[in-house]
């Protein structure tokens, strides 16, 4: 198969080959949505060496179970979905375990992930120093609210701002 032919690919050709054993066909979908897949992750329980484990868990299981995607909503949605329970999964194990983070959150580091402001919208040039400390504080106070939702609140809450998912 051609580079051009694979680009062309619906993700539901995609899926069928995967059905039927076509490791191209998975190598598409896995370039198509490592990405989306590892920052829905990361977002979700805030360890990137998990994230990554957990990536490689979801591609795992849609080579063994694609045919469960019956195409009823979108294939991005359904992987997302699957990595949604695994990182639950995950972050009910780490608490039954007690493990907790050897530090503390630093939101300064913190605006760097998804919870944070794409870079690309906000010119900071134009924002007066008042501005971009309002701005810094609107952040940490939004982090902060949703650090104490519940688990399954925050992941929803994280599927339709992050991942821009709808809620219909």
């Amino acid at each position: 198969m051609s580079l051009e032919a694979g680009l062309e690919q619906t993700d539901e050709d995609l899926v069928n080959g995967v059905i039927r054993g076509e490791q191209e066909a998975f190598t598409r979908l896995f370039e198509r949505y490592r990405l989306d897949v590892c920052r829905h992750l990361l977002g979700i329980i805030r360890d990137a060496a998990a994230a990554d484990d957990l990536t490689q868990e979801v591609f795992l299981r849609l080579w063994r179970r694609a045919g469960q995607w019956k195409g009823e909503a979108a294939f991005r949605s359904w992987l997302l979905r699957i990595a949604t329970n695994l990182a639950l999964n995950h972050l009910r194990t780490v608490k039954r375990r007690r493990e907790q983070p050897i530090q503390p959150v630093n939101f300064a580091e913190d605006d760097e992930d998804d919870s944070a402001v794409p870079t690309w919208m906000i010119d900071a040039a134009t924002l007066r120093p008042d501005d971009a400390l309002a701005q810094t504080e609107r952040r940490r106070l939004l982090h902060q609210v949703v650090g104490q939702l519940s688990e399954e609140k925050q992941v929803v809450f994280r599927m339709v701002y992050h991942a821009q998912m709808e809620t219909r």
